[in-house]
């Protein structure tokens, strides 16, 4: 956990003023998100970076833990949230084992973060257990193309190798969409929503129901 940690703690000031690369992507998948989501929930995000995604969410809910591993993210996002007024959230420093993380939640939310975490399987079982009867398991990750990927897909495989071995790139596990929904199954979620936008998006948007 330090490793990784530190790495996200190198890059949370530049993480936190990059711009959304697809807006409209972007907006599209957060009313997706939204509406799923009832006004009494509890919600839990994970690798919820400076808690962009989760700010935006937190009006239309009851409360949002927002959790990442790294504790210069959570203290940007806490600055975020005070400054846009916001008091329905909590902030928590925690790793995809969400260890120390007590529920349970209506919701969970795991954005761009699947890719990221080396022991899948584990973490998938905890925000399964973590969730209520019936709740909601949301995530949107990067995922392999089905067939011919754009240049900067294979691009990033070539670099990826050495970039983490000077420290430049945290870990990373690629896999096809049909891996990642048999892991989702395998914990005994049920998926109830699948695609991507837009079509040709690399990342995998995923709704499933415990």
């Amino acid at each position: 956990m330090i490793q990784a940690a530190k790495f996200w703690d190198g890059i949370a000031a530049k993480y936190a003023k990059s711009a959304i690369r697809d807006p409209e992507g972007y907006q599209f998948t957060l009313d997706r998100t939204r509406s799923y989501l009832g006004a009494q929930d509890k919600v839990l995000e994970i690798g919820a970076g400076t808690g962009t995604t989760a700010l935006e969410l937190a009006p239309s809910v009851g409360h949002v833990t927002i959790t990442d591993i790294s504790p210069e993210m959570i203290r940007i996002g806490k600055a975020k949230a005070e400054e846009q007024g916001i008091s329905n959230v909590s902030f928590q420093v925690a790793d995809a084992t969400l260890g120390d993380v007590t529920g349970p939640y209506d919701a969970i939310l795991a954005h761009n973060v699947l890719h990221l975490v080396d022991d899948l399987p584990s973490a998938l079982a905890r925000i399964h257990d973590l969730l209520v009867p019936g709740g909601v398991f949301i995530s949107k990750t990067f995922c392999k193309p089905v067939r011919r990927g754009p240049w900067f897909y294979y691009a990033m495989r070539l670099a990826l190798p050495l970039m983490q071995l000077v420290g430049k790139a945290p870990y990373v596990a690629i896999m096809r969409v049909d891996e990642l929904e048999a892991q989702l199954i395998a914990q005994g979620f049920r998926i109830v929503e699948s695609g991507n936008f837009p079509a040709r998006e690399l990342r995998r948007y995923i709704v499933a129901r415990r």
